[in-house]
């Protein structure tokens, strides 16, 4: 998706056509730029992204309707494959070139926060009040948008991540519904083992999956209160229910409710076994529906999924935002608002096949992903936790995993490892 915004000085010098189309502020010609420092006006606009081959036509083809209407034209550039290893660095530079994007994506948590911090992001906040996002747009994901208090992007996915779950292998465990508690998923798990089962599919290699487990335990040990404030360092790891969180981490490779060897599993791999029956669940998002079930081609009808339980109120599960930010001296931020604005309507969202869009009205189709439009309607207004590979800086997070690594091997106990997570987490937060 590509858009600028522009100048008072900018929009003037549009025709009345593209005036028009944008819906300025017409009774007064006013742009809603602050201006300070800006790049000069102009039509063109550059949107940078990391959409995959497989979906990055599907975004030129809104961004070409938008220039037809309005005037403008857009370049999208696009850097798939990469991730948070190598995106976000490349924008960091061209932003400090001076040659950065009008628009750009961007995840939430800490890889955005510091396009915020230092102010490289536009404040965005008029530009909510304009087309009324706040109304428009899931309140938990904006909340993942937003930097110690300032609207530093727009939000068009909100992922939420559970059990996804192959209903034939719980029904040979003789489990009859899914958990409501934290003891009734270990009686499950305890269950499928007895019946000869894996119960959750998950792998170490690279840290990030594995640790989808340890963040639910977390949230289930500390709370919704205390596992944010751990999250931002404005409490010590060193306490007991960081420890506990750590003892059931330890207890579930111990008692085979993972896979044998989980460690050296991929999560390309081992993620998607619940489909192939190879283990009962897996901790998901959205996208396995797609990228697993269906291109499996396997009947959805055969799974399910529930929010993992935490005994806690609010019950959340972790999640992770993604979104646009606007560059803050992009001459034409207006004109990039407008674009943002076109490409958040339901039509543009479903158009773009977003199944997990933070717009109302562009809710995944229950015909074509009938799992995905389940978890929207029963858990998508539910408030999330931000992952923790997002919550903390790359740096930090691969520290991280390294602990979680250490324990799971034996080499660590879940003492040792709640200090060793202070010690990571007070260093970044001191900074």
């Amino acid at each position: 998706m590509t858009a600028r915004s522009y100048t008072r000085r900018g929009f003037l010098a549009l025709s009345s056509v593209a005036v028009t189309g944008l819906g300025l502020t017409a009774c007064t010609g006013a742009s809603l730029s602050s201006g300070g420092g800006t790049a000069p006006a102009s039509n063109k606009l550059r949107l940078f992204t990391y959409e995959d081959d497989e979906t990055i036509g599907l975004l030129k083809a809104q961004v070409k309707k938008f220039d037809e209407q309005n005037g403008t034209t857009t370049t999208i550039d696009s850097l798939p494959g990469s991730g948070a290893a190598q995106y976000p660095d490349k924008l960091r530079t061209e932003l400090l070139g001076g040659s950065g994007p009008d628009i750009w994506r961007i995840w939430g948590g800490q890889i955005g926060a510091p396009f915020a911090k230092a102010k490289q992001a536009a404040d965005l906040a008029p530009y909510y009040q304009k087309y009324g996002w706040d109304s428009s747009i899931n309140t938990a994901a904006i909340a993942g948008m937003t930097f110690d208090g300032v609207k530093a992007g727009v939000p068009f996915t909100a992922r939420g991540l559970g059990a996804w779950y192959n209903k034939e292998l719980l029904a040979k465990a003789g489990v009859t519904a899914p958990p409501t508690t934290y003891a009734e998923l270990e009686e499950m798990n305890g269950k499928l083992v007895a019946a000869g089962v894996t119960p959750c599919g998950l792998g170490g290699k690279f840290g990030w999956h594995v640790m989808r487990l340890f963040e639910y335990l977390l949230e289930h040990t500390a709370g919704p209160q205390l596992h944010d404030k751990l999250l931002i360092g404005q409490e010590s790891w060193d306490r007991p229910e960081v420890v506990e969180a750590f003892t059931l981490f330890k207890k579930w490779q111990d008692e085979k409710w993972l896979p044998e060897g989980a460690l050296g599993l991929d999560p390309a791999e081992i993620g998607r076994a619940y489909v192939e029956g190879d283990t009962a669940y897996s901790i998901e998002g959205q996208w396995t529906e797609i990228s697993a079930i269906l291109a499996a081609k396997k009947d959805p009808a055969q799974f399910g999924n529930f929010q993992l339980p935490t005994d806690h109120t609010p019950a959340r599960h972790s999640g992770f935002v993604e979104g646009y930010m606007i560059n803050a001296r992009s001459g034409n931020k207006d004109k990039a608002a407008a674009l943002l604005d076109f490409i958040m309507k339901p039509d543009s969202q479903k158009a773009m096949q977003i199944t997990s869009s933070t717009v109302k009205g562009a809710e995944p189709d229950p015909q074509q992903m009938p799992l995905s439009a389940e978890w929207a309607e029963k858990y998508g207004a539910s408030a999330f936790y931000t992952i923790q590979d997002q919550a903390f800086p790359k740096k930090e997070a691969d520290q991280y995993f390294s602990v979680q690594s250490d324990l799971l091997q034996g080499s660590m106990t879940p003492a040792a490892a709640a200090k060793k997570m202070q010690e990571i987490v007070s260093a970044w937060a001191r900074n």
